[in-house]
């Protein structure tokens, strides 16, 4: 499967870890669908350099914990891979689009929770079930989850129980959609320096040397640490890549 003529979908993909892998997916040779909640310009400038290396992309607004607006961005989706591929799939779809709530298990309100569960957890259920009759045979799906089901640390409980969800989601969704050879896998981000958790990082600064002293490589993440191993999932390289969660974290507490 050569990734010419190939087309990813990346929710949240308009800034961060989203952005890396838009870009890092058109270094690999695929056509984009960059989506965004809020920041349509940023989006405009995604996709505008993703021009720039030669692919193609347009750029979607979604709010991915809206289930009831799936239908007309499936609409919408369809009559943009018409117009700018004559095409009426897409190949690959990233889950990526999150929020990030630091708060102890004791302090979590249900609308904290309900937020993360509604993006998280609910909204790339609903959205990969809505987008599965667009998704090419031998495609993919990738989920972004995270570093901390594997390890703990205190504030991040409700966001890694969603994640822990997802990485269960990602198993059957390899097991029920085998038939038609697509894959899905995780990929779990260590601690990344974005945006996603900027303020957590401006309000505990020491939080920086913690994380790269438990690290084996040394250094907290950059979001081009992330991009390469979506893109690579994308690519025939990974054929054999199925049902694996795969953490990109440099090494983090081992």
């Amino acid at each position: 499967m050569s990734t010419s003529n190939k087309i990813a979908l990346v929710t949240g993909s308009s800034r961060g870890l989203g952005k890396n892998m838009a870009l890092a997916l058109a270094k690999a040779g695929l056509d984009v669908v960059v989506t965004y909640n809020s920041q349509a310009d940023e989006a405009e400038k995604v996709v505008k350099e993703i021009a720039t290396l030669g692919r193609r992309a347009f750029a979607l607004q979604l709010n991915v914990s809206q289930v009831a607006s799936f239908e007309g961005f499936s609409s919408k989706l369809s009559q943009q891979l018409k117009a700018n591929w004559d095409a009426s799939k897409i190949d690959f779809l990233v889950n990526n689009a999150g929020i990030g709530i630091n708060r102890p298990l004791a302090e979590t309100s249900e609308e904290q929770f309900d937020d993360l569960m509604g993006i998280h957890f609910k909204g790339a259920f609903f959205l990969t079930q809505k987008l599965l009759p667009m998704l090419n045979d031998q495609g993919g799906i990738i989920n972004i989850s995270t570093g901390l089901t594997r390890f703990a640390i205190p504030g991040y409980g409700a966001y890694a129980s969603m994640k822990g969800a997802i990485e269960t989601y990602t198993k059957y969704l390899a097991k029920e959609l085998g038939a038609r050879g697509i894959r899905a896998n995780v990929v779990a981000p260590g601690a990344i320096e974005t945006d996603f958790n900027k303020a957590a990082l401006e309000q505990h600064p020491e939080m920086r040397g913690f994380i790269a002293s438990q690290t084996a490589l040394g250094r907290i993440g950059a979001a081009d640490d992330i991009g390469g191993v979506v893109a690579f999932l994308c690519t025939d390289s990974a054929r054999w890549v199925n049902a694996q969660r795969l953490e990109a974290s440099g090494g983090m507490f081992l």
